[in-house]
């Protein structure tokens, strides 16, 4: 292995993502793997101050500006941005992040002949936003029908989009979860009862994933609510929590930082994960969330979604909500904040799966892949 390291310690990565990599630990977790590996990591992504304000030495950023910010002009500029940005580039390997970035990295890998890792964070043409536009669905849909059964290197968060690629396009893909770098220092036993109520909820502030409803049953819930995150009903929670005087009680935090949001999150008394299984990409997904939550020992109450389910229940790490409706939040939520012994064994359980569920477990299938490509 160290023979092997230092042949390719040279090879050049583009890792390319549509979003300004500040708040995208997966792809932060991944290029410091590939650095590791040793491979001089370039990142291709969107410019904004947050991602400015953290450069890191150990990688080379080449920030992209855009005239357009959202619908079909944002993601035709991206494409022929990423598209020019790297074709005249020296690359050895390429690196998409979800199918949005995949079409200009997929030409380039065919013009140059060169090494293309597809990483499917999600079942891209299944996401809610796309349900009320079936000609923007119809056009993604085309995109990775046309792409995806001439990839050679896959890799995916979860098992059942793994098997849609094998079923719909005989693709082979690998499964790298999205879980966090394991860290001993983090291995701090919490005691309940904590000194203060919290709740927190983080990821995208988007559909279906039953905010709407949560933000209400906090009239009735003796608990400061933390959601960290942005989306597309954001300015929907706001409207609510002024209008339901819930300002003192309920605090929208927007985005932030891996380490930011990991403090909230560690001196929380309960997390939540209550996506609704609205749409094919809700139905299958294993959120990032999931696995904060047993790396800051904090218990969740989460939907039983398919790929959610089995590791709360293997390891104990929480409880289930069927239905998260306001009504249900309520009962559910005011439930498990006052019983103190079961919330202390799921605590403990979250350290005891911490150094099982691991980056450093899920990195190794990335280097497996790059050695059977640099063999």
């Amino acid at each position: 292995m160290v023979c092997f390291y230092y042949l390719c310690r040279m090879k050049r990565i583009y890792v390319c993502v549509s979003n300004d990599v500040f708040g995208d630990n997966r792809v932060k977790k991944t290029c410091k793997s590939l650095k590791d590996y040793g491979l001089e990591v370039h990142i291709v992504c969107k410019r904004g101050k947050q991602n400015l304000q953290h450069k890191d030495t150990d990688f080379h950023f080449h920030p992209m500006r855009f005239l357009f910010k959202k619908n079909f002009l944002y993601y035709a500029e991206l494409n022929i941005k990423i598209l020019f940005m790297v074709l005249f580039k020296k690359i050895d390997i390429l690196w998409a992040n979800d199918l949005d970035t995949l079409f200009p990295m997929y030409i380039v890998s065919r013009l140059r002949r060169k090494s293309l890792i597809f990483d499917s964070h999600e079942m891209f043409t299944e996401i809610p936003e796309l349900n009320d536009n079936p000609k923007v669905k119809k056009f993604w849909q085309f995109l990775e029908k046309s792409m995806v059964p001439n990839l050679k290197w896959i890799i995916t968060v979860c098992n059942p989009i793994k098997d849609y690629f094998k079923e719909k396009y005989n693709a082979n893909a690998i499964v790298v979860r999205n879980i966090p770098l394991y860290n001993e220092n983090n291995q701090q036993r919490k005691l309940y009862p904590l000194k203060e109520k919290i709740i927190v909820w983080q990821g995208a502030t988007n559909i279906d994933r039953s905010l709407e409803d949560l933000v209400l049953a906090m009239q009735n819930i003796d608990a400061k609510l933390y959601i960290i995150g942005r989306g597309d009903v954001f300015h929907t929670l706001e409207k609510e929590i002024e209008e339901n005087n819930l300002s003192e009680k309920v605090f929208l935090l927007g985005r932030k930082s891996f380490s930011e949001m990991m403090s909230y999150t560690r001196r929380a008394t309960i997390g939540l994960s209550i996506d609704r299984p609205t749409n094919g990409n809700y139905k299958i997904s294993l959120p990032n969330k999931i696995f904060e939550y047993i790396n800051a020992a904090t218990p969740v109450l989460c939907t039983p979604l398919q790929e959610i389910k089995p590791i709360v229940k293997q390891y104990g790490t929480g409880d289930f909500i069927e239905n998260p409706t306001k009504e249900n939040l309520v009962d559910k939520i005011n439930s498990m904040l006052n019983d103190n012994e079961t919330l202390q064994r799921m605590s403990d359980n979250c350290l005891k799966a911490q150094k099982e569920l691991s980056w450093q477990n899920e990195e190794k299938h990335i280097f497996s892949l790059l050695d059977k490509i640099l063999k």
